[in-house]
């Protein structure tokens, strides 16, 4: 039944059907037994009319209908009734349907009445609440958890809103035979975690009778949703690690210990040590390697990569650096250039802003295997790009690439692919890491270098303006520069914050030439006239930068000392947190300003709270994963597997956890999936993997 098309499940039809396909996706029986509600309405208590005490919540009363009239006329026109029971009496308002009311309700009746509460002259009403008149049936004691399902405008055109759909779905329920609901998952495991039966917890997740079972049900679908993620994660990495062959550096030779002992110009901080230990091991391990490093803002990374890749050039291999943006490429570029300094190691750039001879010169030295590194943009994955022996393919900020690109650059390895290094520092929680790498080796870089001080971080309302103007100035006079950074460009007709034109004019206003110098730099600017206002900045010419986020990654000017973040509650919280990074890198005490309006919602208020109180990148990613849900974080939307039923992310991360451990437990006793009990396991995997794409081996 569950494979039978939509169409012929009574109640339904082809015009029901589809728009069913269009609106929600729905095509077979199967599909809308796992269209999941989304909240219930509780019907198993009734409250007494004094008891409403909350705005906003949904209360189920029970009284009299005493009074039912209508006000007004025209589109002002309302239908206004008064419930009384033995504790009050509460205002019920309609202003749709009037007529159709008037003829349906009757005063002096006894009403099972189901609403939320607002709030209107200091007194609680109910607008366009429902009406039940009473019967034995409704009032009942074991009345049941109503479910309330996704729908739309169209959907309840064709009669399809959330009562039709909970129509629906009873009517596919109750012709449903439990033999047609195969349980997915080892009777081990149920016994283990004490989880409901997969029949059972589909019937009760759309028809609970109590919070128990709600909860029941939802938390054995939501561990197998998880669990079966991370078995497929798992068995990815095991054929991986497996199959994968990838070349031996076996050799620390001379640039790699003559950089380390001569040129590097900081002790290494013990994380730093670790990771390179990691990155050595894979590389020697005749497996390819797939690593993720993530380390805060300032942790290290640059160095840990430079050092992969002089391991690659003393084992005979060419290495590469690919950044999202010409700004961090550049960056990339100068600071590696200056480390390796006389070592005699050729180090290239290359992005679509190189030309001519230039570019030429640079694909002839590649191709000859003259030139030991490149740095670049997404300019290294073309096709004219070849390299004669690329073992080591190092890729910053790896979430703002496309996967497709990822992949052209894994193609060009010589005879086998290249060793693959992905970086980020955007924090990324251990939940999400879980599930979105969790087929990748993963470290973690948890330490700041030495002597690094902490960002002073302060929340400074508008009216509070020429306080930060001058203590801008204040900083601007100890030879200190200042970044002011927006969230607009140019006045929309919505938007109601400061932008950044309008902040640019005041802003050279109140720092008027010739004694402060200003630059402003946007998304709209040309690359030329972008990069001439940056250079502008980080040689000291000017004080401010005015910006909208694309200094977000990849400017580094240790002068710079105060990040002032205009409509700071218009941000997120990774994006914040990666504002804040620009700041902080050199030996002077650094201040973030965040700017907001005096009213803020509750999680933007949160945000700004965590902001000023921790600078600890992983606490704040924990907290963006929680308030804005792993759907919006910062480069997840591509992973189709974020598209969970049930499963949150930033809830469930101790079900994720167990879910994890169990099929790592299951892997490694039983690779296959060929022992009787683990039958259902390969059944279910049979049926649901067939179009799964394995994208992991290029991270």
């Amino acid at each position: 039944m569950l494979d039978t098309a939509i169409e012929y499940l009574k109640g339904v039809g082809p015009q029901r059907a589809d728009v069913l396909k269009k609106e929600l996706g729905v095509f077979t029986c199967g599909d809308l037994l796992f269209h999941f509600p989304f909240r219930y309405i509780d019907r198993t208590k009734f409250h007494r009319i004094r008891d409403i005490q909350t705005e906003g919540e949904q209360y189920q009363i029970k009284g009299i209908l005493r009074r039912l009239e209508t006000v007004g006329e025209g589109r002002a026109k309302r239908l206004v009734g008064t419930l009384r029971d033995e504790t009050g009496s509460i205002e019920l308002v309609w202003f749709q349907a009037v007529q159709w009311l008037e003829r349906s309700l009757h005063t002096g009746k006894e009403y099972v009445v189901f609403g939320r509460a607002a709030a209107f002259n200091g007194r609680f009403n109910f607008t366009h609440p429902e009406m039940e008149e009473v019967t034995a049936e409704n009032t009942q004691s074991a009345r049941t958890f109503d479910p309330v399902y996704p729908s739309t405008d169209k959907l309840t055109q064709k009669g399809l809103d959330a009562k039709g759909l909970r129509k629906l779905l009873r009517t596919l329920l109750d012709g449903l035979a439990r033999t047609e609901v195969p349980e997915t998952l080892p009777d081990f495991m149920l016994d283990a975690y004490r989880l409901a039966p997969r029949w059972e917890a589909l019937q009760k997740i759309h028809f609970p009778e109590n919070q128990q079972e709600l909860d029941a049900a939802t938390r054995r679908l939501k561990f197998e949703e998880l669990f079966f993620l991370q078995l497929r994660l798992l068995q990815i990495r095991r054929r991986r690690k497996d199959a994968s062959r990838g070349f031996v550096f076996d050799k620390i030779g001379d640039c790699f210990n003559r950089f380390y002992h001569e040129k590097l110009p900081f002790e290494l901080t013990g994380a730093q040590k670790r990771v390179i230990r990691e990155i050595r091991t894979d590389l020697a391990a005749g497996q390819q390697m797939n690593r993720l490093v993530q380390g805060d803002v300032g942790s290290g990374k640059t160095a840990v990569a430079l050092m992969a890749m002089l391991m690659a050039i003393d084992n005979g291999y060419q290495a590469c650096l690919m950044a999202p943006t010409e700004i961090l490429a550049q960056q990339h570029f100068s600071n590696i250039t200056d480390l390796v300094g006389d070592l005699g190691i050729s180090v290239g750039f290359l992005s679509g802003t190189v030309k001519g001879k230039k570019r030429e010169a640079i694909l002839a030295e590649l191709a000859s295997g003259a030139m030991h590194i490149v740095i670049g943009t997404h300019a290294l994955v073309e096709d004219w790009v070849v390299f004669q022996k690329l073992g080591l393919a190092i890729i910053d900020e790896q979430h703002r690439f496309g996967v497709e690109q990822r992949a052209a650059l894994w193609k060009k390895g010589a005879g086998l692919p290249p060793h693959v290094l992905v970086m980020t520092a955007t924090p990324i929680p251990r939940t999400l890491a879980m599930t979105l790498y969790g087929d990748l080796d993963v470290s973690v870089i948890d330490e700041l270098p030495p002597g690094r001080k902490p960002i002073t971080t302060i929340h400074k309302t508008e009216q509070h303006r020429l306080r930060v103007q001058g203590f801008m100035r204040e900083e601007i006079a100890k030879g200190r520069q200042v970044y002011v950074v927006y969230p607009m460009i140019e006045e929309t007709e919505k938007a109601d914050m400061l932008n950044l034109m309008a902040g640019y004019e005041a802003l050279s206003r109140d720092f008027p030439a010739p004694e402060y110098q200003i630059s402003i730099v946007h998304g709209k600017m040309k690359a030329a006239d972008k990069d001439f206002e940056m250079q502008r900045f980080v040689r000291g010419e000017t004080q401010i930068m005015v910006a909208t986020t694309v200094i977000e990654v990849g400017v580094n000017v240790p002068n710079a000392s105060v990040m002032v973040i205009e409509n700071a509650d218009r941000f997120g919280l990774s994006q914040l947190h990666q504002l804040r990074g620009r700041v902080g890198r050199g030996a002077e005490q650094s201040y973030c300003v965040l700017v907001t309006g005096f009213k803020l919602s509750t999680d933007a208020r949160e945000r700004i709270q965590t902001m000023v109180q921790t600078n600890d990148g992983f606490v704040i990613a924990e907290t963006d994963l929680r308030l804005r849900g792993p759907g919006n974080m910062e480069g997840t939307q591509q992973s189709g597997m974020l598209r969970f039923l049930l499963a949150d992310l930033g809830r469930d991360g101790q079900i994720l956890t167990a879910a994890r451990e169990i099929a790592a437990r299951i892997l490694e006793s039983d690779p296959a999936l060929t022992a009787p009990e683990h039958r259902r396991l390969l059944e279910h995997l049979a049926v649901t993997g067939k179009e799964a794409r394995v994208w992991s081996r290029i991270s």
